[in-house]
């Protein structure tokens, strides 16, 4: 006999890589609960899926709290919970108007995977899994990005504590850092994006990671050269080289 569908709660569901997502599992019958702050885009994604969406911003904790206390009444403990979601702006320090920008991003991109989480874990069965996703941007600071590259380096430490935490608990932890992925948060970037994945194609490559448990993954596989090649760049060439880099535009919504 089939096996149950799988049950899997997605935030940035609305769009973009949490979309693909969505309808990724979606297509092999999974129960899913979706949450995004715009519900035309949640109810575009949840078309012809078995779906729940649930309109909430990741930034507040008790909307979270609220979504997946609705998600585990209605369809019962996940099996996968992915933060998708999360804001990208250019920053500058200098920029006082830029001061709010830095604390949404954090909130978003780091505290937002903790109100993902957490209403889940006591519920969580053995072998579930806790999915973060991270960025390349987050291996060494972008300038113009600060806010941003801080939050996925801060996302990708967090992540790898949970990781030990949740390992008692058989409860496995996977960070998955994209490089660019086409989705409406990238195209307005005013600079090369090489390698860059369409969201399906980012979205299936999440999901084997998913399957298979890993603890760390960079994707594309070609990413992961130019991560490591990054990381290891000594100081004075990295700022050579990207001190005059193209900067990600400020002023955009968070």
């Amino acid at each position: 006999m089939p096996g149950a569908p799988l049950k899997v709660f997605i935030t940035g569901a609305s769009s973009g890589l949490g979309a693909a997502l969505a309808r990724h599992y979606g297509a092999q019958g999974a129960q899913l609960g979706l949450v995004g702050r715009r519900i035309e885009g949640l109810r575009a994604t949840a078309a012809g899926l078995d779906a729940r969406v649930y309109c909430a911003d990741v930034r507040d904790a008790d909307s979270l709290q609220t979504a997946a206390a609705a998600f585990l009444q209605a369809v019962g403990a996940p099996d996968i919970v992915i933060a998708a979601a999360g804001i990208s702006v250019g920053t500058l320090t200098e920029a006082a108007a830029d001061a709010p920008v830095f604390r949404a991003i954090m909130d978003a991109n780091v505290l937002g995977l903790v109100h993902t989480f957490q209403p889940f874990i006591h519920a969580m069965r053995k072998g579930g899994v806790l999915c973060g996703i991270s960025s390349v941007a987050g291996v060494r600071g972008l300038p113009g990005g600060g806010a941003y590259s801080a939050s996925k380096a801060a996302a990708t430490v967090y992540l790898e504590a949970l990781r030990l935490e949740m390992k008692a608990r058989g409860i496995a932890v996977v960070t998955v850092a994209p490089g660019y992925i086409d989705t409406p948060m990238t195209r307005v970037n005013p600079y090369a994006m090489p390698f860059r994945m369409s969201a399906e194609a980012a979205g299936a490559r999440v999901a084997r990671c998913i399957a298979r448990r890993r603890a760390y993954a960079v994707i594309p596989w070609q990413m992961a050269w130019v991560a490591a090649a990054l990381k290891w760049l000594p100081n004075p060439l990295y700022d050579l080289l990207f001190e005059k880099a193209p900067r990600k535009p400020r002023g955009l919504p968070t």
